[in-house]
């Protein structure tokens, strides 16, 4: 098989495609392969996980055109008006007749004003390249190779504008040919490809729409052509390749129905294998111990690899089976639906009829209840063809009402296996199926394929059979019923972890409270990484008197390996009633939000990395603004402006960095997410005017300021924490319904309360820059005039050095308490990387005030010394 069905067949039947051999096993294993008759290549499955989850491969079932021989009749007209086309992007799929070496012509369309207004010919070379020209305007570019003439199919791209005549060909998704100057807007050129003409596949017009030669025309297959009246880019050009329909500007699509077709020309239905992601999948070379790599389409013999245990259960399951399900299905259905054995089941693609026939009799026969207890042979089967059904691709033109009755039969099918006196059958094949939660990832397959129902009209989809369905939005949602999985899961299933957690809380048992949810977030059909806030309904309503419930939200990742694991991560309980829990999932706090004023969309794992930064660096500037402050307080450095305000702002800048690294902990109670955020505002609000106030004072010193210091001190007191109380108290007096965000305990951004933040930052921090200007300002030209006076004949590179430095010290000894590196803050929103740097200069700026006012500080070290010198006497 090709790498990815044999992946798949592997997968189906309960094993994985071999891994690559460690070092140490290759010569022992290459030699037990070929003890088995088995040589040359064999696919492999890397163990780094590139290929484990592959776009989906689809069929793509198109009408195709024939051109058999080069004749001066066959032709193809489009139906379509076209617009004047200031820009152009043409693309098909194309299978080249390499029989003869003259000239083709693929498309040509004409104007009364240009005959060759706009055209694509080729040929192939005496190197067995097919060479393409583009025409505009009767402008011809030069014939350049784009791919081999081997018969096969390939698909291109043409594109051009206007402006420069810039133009461009593409051949399988890489760019060929690109120049400029192709007819470019001028004084004697049109400025736009004329609209309202004539196009014809397979032949070029010498008049307007006819007088056709045989010379010149097309002599091969070409389908799936589409024209748009801009310039696709390369990404574009690659979904186009991949069969996704890109409908923005496009002026033709493809389809019998807008296409006028002379009598002899032919049309057949033909299935394009759509390209994936990865084109070259690794082999192992069996005989030489060493790997190549393959096209992923080339078939080669492929190895299942089983675990022991895994092996000997299923050998067990089939040895100990009746195969009473197996034949009743199969006689009902009049064909093997089910094969008799789990491990040579027939290599067979599974369509819609076929998937849809086999669930309807395997739905049958099950809810007629003859048989009680499912065997563990026929449970593992009943799994195996689910696990085909959802591993299905759904072709173009395959009947949409078919598609949802699948959904329903494999709902209901599901739900039958779930049944209560299943359990033991359950727990007998737990080491080839981790539990029944692999049904939740069957199911989360089978949704995908739901996709085609999916309409301008019709933008939500239900399917339902008992309590087991499945919801395709935007948002995929599966969800369970108490009883389904409840029968099915012990306590057991709640970790260590989770218990600890709740430490005065005895657990008499544990049940499902709410529905299971299984839910993913889905983009251009990838997943993406976004938090989501839920509202589960409780099971039932606590009785008058009992005890009421307590309910831990306990998240559910399901694995292939595991078969679903209970863990608490990623999710928090927002509030708790008697009827319902409302929680929030999949979103942590970090220290880059403190100044984004947008929101910004992160994978998860830039979501750890953002978190652990935050974490790290917050910890280690939160000790480092202690040792710094209590430094100051035992060492007795004398007392001054300076050293008042720098434990000021050490202390509002500590309490704010040690709320921000517990934020998290706070988001699942709503007052005491509330209080944090209030007062995480207060503090980076008063760390920030205490930023101002060093700027104030430096501003002083260097711009004389006629105010006494007993009044300048109450001044820079109401400035520091007087200033931040009034900002926080008018914003909560004002906005106090929109004061919290949604997803962390911190300013709203969407209702723009975060500008009660961030508007005074900017004021404080262009302030200081203006400041810091000017002391850098007086500091040079002091530098430059003590440099005349005490060394007036050095060099010029001496004096330069000392300037640098002159301008270098005073930027390196302000920038931590002057808040400067804040301002990249703003930023965060552009690109993840200042996100990064944004945390890494400010999450450690307690480091950084540590090391400059305390390490080397001189005050500070001349105390110490102080101290040790009294020491001593």
């Amino acid at each position: 098989l090709d790498w990815w069905h044999a992946d798949r067949y592997c997968e189906q039947h309960f094993a994985q495609l071999l891994f690559e051999p460690q070092d140490s096993e290759q010569d022992p294993f290459s030699k037990l392969l070929q003890s088995h008759h088995i040589r040359g290549s064999v696919w492999l499955k890397e163990r780094d996980g590139v290929l484990h989850n592959p776009k989906r491969r689809r069929g793509h079932t198109v009408p195709v055109l024939v051109f058999r021989d080069k004749t001066d009749t066959k032709y193809v007209k489009v139906l379509s008006d076209f617009p004047a086309l200031p820009a152009v992007t043409a693309c098909a799929h194309l299978q080249w007749d390499t029989r003869t070496q003259d000239i083709a012509t693929i498309f040509s369309y004409a104007v009364p004003a240009f005959i060759n207004e706009f055209q694509l010919r080729g040929f192939v070379d005496e190197e067995g390249f097919i060479r393409f020209a583009l025409i505009v305007h009767g402008h011809h570019s030069p014939y350049l190779p784009v791919f081999r003439a081997d018969g096969q199919w390939h698909h291109f791209c043409v594109t051009w504008q206007q402006e420069n005549g810039t133009w461009a060909i593409y051949a399988d998704g890489k760019r060929r040919a690109a120049a400029s100057g192709l007819c470019a807007a001028g004084a004697s050129a049109p400025q736009a490809i004329y609209g309202q003409g004539t196009f014809i596949i397979g032949q070029d017009q010498d008049s307007l729409g006819g007088t056709f030669r045989a010379k010149e025309s097309f002599s091969g297959n070409i389908t799936d052509l589409h024209i748009w009246q801009k310039v696709l880019g390369t990404e574009q050009i690659e979904k186009v390749r991949s069969c996704w329909v890109i409908e923005q500007d496009r002026v033709f699509g493809w389809s019998l129905n807008t296409l006028e077709l002379e009598s002899t020309v032919q049309t057949v239905t033909a299935q394009l294998l759509c390209p994936g992601p990865v084109e070259e999948c690794r082999a192992l070379e069996i005989g030489s111990s060493g790997f190549s790599y393959a096209s992923c389409l080339q078939t080669l013999p492929f190895i299942c690899r089983y675990r022991k245990d895994v092996y000997w259960q299923l050998k067990r399951a089939q040895l100990e089976s009746s195969h009473s399900l197996v034949s009743r299905v199969n006689t009902l259905a009049a064909r093997t639906v089910i094969p008799d054995s789990i491990f040579t089941s027939d290599v067979q693609d599974m369509n819609l009829s076929l998937a849809l026939s086999a669930l309807d009799v395997l739905a049958t026969v099950l809810r007629e209840g003859e048989m009680s207890v499912l065997e563990p042979s026929d449970l593992l089967a009943v799994l195996q063809l689910l696990k085909q059904v959802s591993d299905m691709e759904v072709q173009e033109g395959d009947e949409l009402g078919m598609l949802e009755q699948l959904g329903q039969y494999y709902m209901e099918v599901i739900e039958l296996i779930l049944e209560e006196q299943n359990i033991g059958t359950w727990s007998s094949v737990s080491q080839v199926i981790r539990g029944p939660m692999a049904v939740v990832e069957l199911c989360d397959r089978m949704v995908s394929l739901l996709v085609p129902l999916l309409t301008a009209e019709r933008t939500k989809i239900t399917i339902q059979h008992g309590n087991i369905g499945l919801r395709r939005v935007t948002l995929k949602n599966l969800w369970f019923g108490y009883g389904a999985l409840q029968r099915c899961l012990s306590s057991s299933a709640v970790s260590q972890d989770v218990a600890a957690s709740a430490v005065g809380h005895k657990y008499v048992s544990t049940t499902v409270g709410t529905a299971l949810i299984s839910s993913t977030l889905l983009g251009d059909h990838q997943e993406i990484s976004t938090a989501v806030r839920y509202r589960l309904q409780h099971r039932g309503q606590v009785p008058r008197g009992a005890v009421p419930y307590r309910f831990s939200l306990v998240l559910l990742h399901v694995s292939p390996a595991a078969g679903g694991m209970w863990s608490t991560a990623g999710c928090s309980v927002v509030t708790s009633s008697q009827d319902s829990t409302a929680c929030f999932c999949n979103h942590t706090t970090n220290f880059a939000i403190l100044l984004q004023v947008h929101e910004m969309q992160t994978t998860t794992k830039e979501e750890f990395t953002l978190q652990t930064l935050t974490f790290i660096g917050c910890g280690v500037s939160f000790c480092a603004l202690i040792v710094t402050f209590v430094l100051f307080l035992v060492v007795r450095v004398p007392r001054s402006e300076r050293t008042t305000m720098h434990q000021n702002l050490i202390l509002a800048l500590a309490a704010a960095q040690a709320l921000l690294m517990f934020s998290e902990l706070a988001k699942s109670n709503q007052i005491l997410c509330f209080m944090v955020t209030a007062f995480l505002h207060l503090f980076f609000m008063a760390a920030f005017s205490w930023m101002l106030v060093e700027g104030l004072l430096l501003w002083s010193k260097v711009v004389a300021v006629n105010m006494s210091e007993g009044r300048r001190m109450k001044f820079y007191y109401v400035t520091g924490w007087g200033l931040p109380v009034l900002i926080v108290g008018v914003t909560l007096a004002t906005s106090f319904d929109k004061y919290v965000a949604e997803n962390h305990c911190w300013l709203n951004a969407q209702t723009n309360i975060i500008w009660a933040f961030v508007g005074p930052v900017l004021f404080i921090l262009a302030v200081n820059t203006f400041v810091l200007l000017r002391v850098v300002v007086v500091t040079v030209s002091s530098a430059r005039r003590r440099s005349k006076m005490l060394t007036p004949n050095s060099s010029l590179e001496n004096q330069i050095g000392v300037q640098i430095w002159a301008t270098a010290k005073p930027i390196l000894v302000l920038l931590p308490v002057l808040g400067l590196t804040w301002l990249c803050g703003v930023l965060v929103h552009l690109s993840i990387i200042w996100a990064y740097v944004f945390i890494v200069l400010n999450s450690l700026q307690g480091l950084y005030i540590f090391l400059v006012y305390a390490v080397y500080n001189s005050e500070v070290r001349n105390a110490i010394q102080r101290m040790k010198d009294k020491k001593k006497a």
